[in-house]
């Protein structure tokens, strides 16, 4: 079935259980899984009177809180004998990021959580997952 899992993660709750589940998928298929995270951009415009945190410290401290959250499922993936590699990006959005990731890493599923928003929520606040599923060509797996 599925060899190779992409799991992305962002530290949320949600993803952790999402984490602990494609983890124990990757472990019934024999599978190695890929943990990924998706370094947003700047958020601030760059020639504003005043900003809140400098470009260079807001890089780094996204770049830390990454590696923290992948070393968290490298970590569990160790504890359940799963092979796990990380992979870290950065893009405008994280749906473009996910979609990259899974064909750079030749996964070949995506599992992902989903806050389970309907209705106008959705439509103004939107979906990573939903726009994931929308645009990918692997097959995802959304976890919930």
């Amino acid at each position: 079935m599925f060899k190779h899992i992409l799991i992305p993660t962002d530290g949320s709750e949600l993803s952790k259980k999402a984490m602990r589940g494609g983890i124990e998928l990757a472990k019934a298929l024999g599978a190695h899984i890929t943990a990924y995270a998706c370094l947003p951009q700047y958020p601030y415009p760059l020639f504003a009177e005043a900003t809140i945190e400098a470009p260079v410290e807001f890089r780094q401290r996204q770049e830390s809180e990454a590696h923290e959250h992948l070393r968290q499922v490298k970590e569990a993936a160790r504890n359940e004998q799963v092979a796990c590699t990380s992979h870290i990006s950065a893009h405008s959005s994280p749906y473009l990021g996910i979609i990259e990731a899974a064909q750079v890493c030749g996964c070949d599923v995506i599992l992902m959580a989903s806050h389970g928003r309907s209705g106008l929520s959705t439509l103004l606040i939107g979906s990573e997952t939903q726009r994931v599923l929308t645009h990918t060509k692997v097959p995802v797996i959304v976890y919930r």
